[in-house]
């Protein structure tokens, strides 16, 4: 299959499934993602990227979380605006702001920051209102 046919088929297939959701987006309005990427001081410890992905996935018990999502670098085609340098990354969704901020408080994320952060180096947030 040619590119430029792949892409018209992808394309038309993600635009369906757009518009279809549309409808369910709005009753999703005001959700809050939280989306966390984490970079490991030893990048090539299995162990320490074990060890994270088994704190990371210590927060599913956090009431207010509607949505959790552990991943690593997914191994799609290279871009200019793809960025696989992280080792981990957490996907959260809440239903508002406060579920947000209870989870932050929460004794679970703070016994995971206290017993996880030794591992990473870097740590970067994009948290963003669904609309």
């Amino acid at each position: 299959m040619t590119s430029r046919r792949r892409f018209l088929l992808t394309t038309g297939a993600a635009t369906s499934v757009l518009f279809t959701n549309a409808s369910a987006n709005t009753e999703n309005a005001g959700q809050l993602v939280h989306h966390v990427f984490f970079w490991l001081k030893n990048p090539d410890s299995k162990e320490d990227l074990n060890k994270l992905i088994e704190g990371i996935n210590s927060l599913k018990k956090i009431k207010t979380l509607r949505l959790c999502k552990v991943g690593t670098p997914a191994g799609t085609e290279q871009r200019d605006v793809v960025d696989r340098s992280y080792q981990v990354s957490l996907l959260t969704i809440f239903d508002d702001v406060k579920g947000h901020d209870a989870y932050q408080v929460d004794p679970v994320h703070t016994e995971f920051v206290k017993n996880y952060s030794h591992l990473w180096s870097k740590v970067i947030v994009f948290d963003s209102m669904d609309i």
